[in-house]
């Protein structure tokens, strides 16, 4: 059952269908286990959360704060912030004390809800520095305050607060019958990888607009197992999980990214959504199980791979049968080794995995159809309340696409191939930013994406991010995420940021994958005293050579790295060179690397 109602009545109307049905599960480690929350414990939370901010003095569309990893209090107080109309703002797990600081002052927050000890210093560390600021409520009972801190309170002492008075309960009464479409449900402040974060507003309108075009075109219910993966921060996650609630699935919310392994194995989950890296990562791992097994077993696991991929790719993905004699050989790998790998990953019981947030490289692409995966390929931003464009399981698909544009939206191609938008689901603007409001918003209401891309046979493609075009000083352009794209996909390669606007040629910084490195300098009896000695080493540089030869084989000449540089540490978050989303900051990792940069061109000569 669908209940795409406002969101400030959500789960109250899904408990009274669901009732004691598992709404929610997150692993206890103290207890070890996976805990269960119903229907009906949801809503209940979520009534207590309400009233306990209406004790607290929030006002209707006053901000409030989210500092936390993914935890099940996240979407309490989402829930319970939408039943006052209250607006939430979440902030990343990993935001820095600057970053923090920048969006308490800039939304005027009063009230922040953090998750643990991390996110508890680091937003008592500001307190000096946002005059709004009041209080700071924590999730997490272990967390351990500061001795001169007299405005914090636990997350059950907050909600004691809601008990005290039975007008509470009448006042979130009458804002819920009172809350409207037009009303802001959240600000998502973008990652900044160009300079300051800017708030992105989302009405409860551009949320009820997507959900309902999305539930037009995806089959999920109260059958499926969601893994809540990626931080509920991220609007491609939170717009996904709120989703799957208007459909009444269940969601595993996996506390630590680290875990996300062992999270799979234990759920078993039908879908979840994830970024291209993650679906990389898995296809590193079957190519290293592949190099470390017999050749019997090699051979096995390579041909029902490329069966697999063949199968999907030539006829599954475009609606025709395959041959017999290609069908039943599928079949039967798709019974047998295929089915093992599903099982080995968590994921025997698939339905749909929508995937977005960078370019799908085809090897990785093939390879998860090819196990029987439906990834559902995606285009979106965070001014869009995330889809623009999917994947539709019921018509074509074609590999390298980013889908079909939704129902209800429209999307046409501008001056410089830019992919403009205008529908429901766009955001009215920035917060408090007029300016850079009407910089991407034009007069007819097309919200410019600074995305490239063009149309084929229906399905969306994109070219590159106009902003990281490159210009080398030979007139050539370089788009440097299509040539990154293709490196990652090497499992002994983690991370690489091209260098080449204004340059002669195109250059690379590369972070290796140290451990499969160092596994590769033991084996050959390459002895080095360190990672940076590693990096530095003429067999292992010529090795890495090789790997990026073979893989840009397709780019035209102007497109090739010809030369790199191995660093022995890898970009950060806390060096700033990432931002929370782990995209590279071009500008930081310029600046932090720029001697090295120079170097490197000024002791190399090009290639004729």
């Amino acid at each position: 059952m669908q209940i795409n109602c406002h969101l400030s009545s959500l789960i109250q109307r899904s408990a009274e269908v669901y009732g004691d049905r598992r709404a929610l599960m997150y692993r206890d480690y103290d207890l070890g286990k996976w805990c269960e929350i119903s229907w009906n414990e949801f809503a209940s939370k979520v009534c207590a959360v309400s009233r306990s901010l209406i004790a607290l003095g929030v006002g209707v569309q006053e901000n409030v704060a989210v500092f936390s990893q993914n935890k099940p209090e996240c979407l309490y107080m989402d829930f319970g912030d939408f039943g006052v109309r209250a607006v939430t703002i979440p902030f990343y797990a990993t935001a820095s004390a600057a970053q923090v600081q920048y969006m308490i002052n800039d939304a005027a927050v009063r009230y922040v809800f953090v998750g643990e000890q991390q996110q508890y210093d680091t937003a008592f560390s500001v307190i000096s520095v946002c005059p709004s600021l009041e209080k700071i409520v924590i999730f997490d009972r272990s967390v351990r305050k500061h001795e001169n801190d007299h405005l914090s309170i636990y997350f059950d002492e907050f909600l004691a607060l809601g008990e005290a008075d039975a007008a509470y309960a009448e006042e979130v009464a009458q804002r819920t019958a009172a809350a409207s479409f037009d009303d802001i449900a959240n600000i998502l402040y973008t990652s900044g990888t160009t300079g300051n974060s800017k708030g992105v507003i989302l009405l409860h309108a551009n949320l009820h607009a997507t959900f309902d075009y999305h539930m037009r075109v995806l089959k999920i219910g109260p059958d499926d197992i969601i893994l809540n993966f990626l931080p509920f921060t991220h609007v491609f996650e939170r717009g996904w999980a709120t989703l799957c609630l208007t459909c009444g699935c269940t969601l595993a919310i996996n506390l630590r990214p680290q875990d996300v392994q062992r999270s799979l194995q234990e759920v078993r989950p039908t879908c979840m959504s994830s970024v291209p890296r993650f679906w990389e990562k898995v296809y590193q791992g079957v190519l290293d199980k592949m190099e470390h097994s017999g050749s019997v077993q090699r051979a096995l696991i390579k041909d029902a791979l490329r069966v697999g991929g063949e199968y999907w790719e030539k006829y599954a993905s475009r609606g025709i049968p395959a041959p017999w004699a290609l069908r039943m050989r599928y079949k039967m790998y798709d019974r047998t080794i295929i089915r093992l790998l599903r099982q080995t990953l968590g994921l025997d019981h698939p339905n749909i995995f929508p995937t977005a947030g960078a370019a799908i490289s085809p090897e990785v692409e093939r390879f998860v159809h090819a196990a029987g995966l439906n990834m559902l390929a995606g285009y979106g931003l965070t001014e869009t309340t995330a889809s623009v464009s999917f994947d539709h399981s019921d018509k074509k698909v074609t590999m390298g696409s980013i889908g079909r544009v939704m129902p209800g939206i429209e999307v046409k191609i501008g001056d410089n191939d830019e992919i403009l938008v205008r529908g429901a689901t766009v955001t009215p603007g920035y917060y408090r930013k007029e300016a850079e409001t009407r910089a991407v918003l034009d007069a007819d209401g097309w919200f410019h994406t600074g995305d490239a891309g063009y149309f084929k046979d229906g399905e969306l493609y994109m070219r590159e991010r106009i902003k990281d075009l490159f210009k080398t000083s030979n007139g050539k352009y370089i788009a440097p995420q299509m040539i990154e794209g293709k490196l990652t996909i090497d499992r002994y390669i983690e991370q690489c940021v091209v260098v080449a606007d204004q340059r002669k040629f195109v250059t690379a910084l590369i972070v290796p994958s140290y451990p499969l490195l160092e596994a590769y300098a033991a084996d050959h009896g390459i002895a080095v005293s360190d990672r940076a000695a590693l990096c530095q080493h003429p067999d292992i540089v010529q090795y890495i050579k090789e790997r990026i030869d073979t893989l840009q084989q397709d780019l035209a000449h102007y497109e090739q790295i010809k030369y790199f540089l191995l660093l022995p540490q890898p970009f950060t978050m806390e060096s700033g060179e990432l931002t929370n989303t782990l995209k590279i900051k071009r500008r930081v990792v310029y600046q932090h690397y720029a001697a090295e940069i120079d170097r490197l061109y000024a002791s190399a000569t090009p290639k004729p």
